[in-house]
């Protein structure tokens, strides 16, 4: 099986809508949702932009912020953990799929700050 980065962001964007939707709205989830869907999706985004960088820079700066959107992805899953505790087991899987993202663009930022480094 060819291991597909692409694929795997683009997945946990979707994964989250699908599971945004079966959240209950209420005045707590609803900024809640609008928050997890801008950061899971952004994932996916920047890093096809990485993917099409126009320098080495460029492309750390787009894996750096796929790092911190995937980070960021894990607080808001904890926090629908709380607003809705009947959808925590969705949150834990979901939140273990974006932390392994995040250390693997932490991993790959970290590779070209090393290479950056050796020049």
């Amino acid at each position: 099986m060819k291991y597909d980065l692409e694929e795997r962001t683009s997945k946990l964007g979707e994964n989250v809508i699908s599971f945004a939707q079966i959240i209950q709205k209420n005045e707590i989830s609803r900024p809640l949702i609008s928050q997890i869907i801008r950061s899971a999706t952004s994932i996916g985004a920047n890093y096809m932009e990485a993917n099409q960088a126009a320098s080495k820079k460029d492309f750390k700066n787009k894996i750096k912020i796929c790092q911190k959107e995937s980070n960021e992805t894990k607080h808001w899953l904890r926090m629908i953990a709380i607003a809705d505790p009947s959808k925590k087991d969705s949150c834990e899987k979901l939140w273990s799929e974006a932390h392994e993202l995040t250390l693997i663009f932490a991993k790959i930022a970290n590779s070209c700050q090393i290479k950056n480094s050796e020049i």
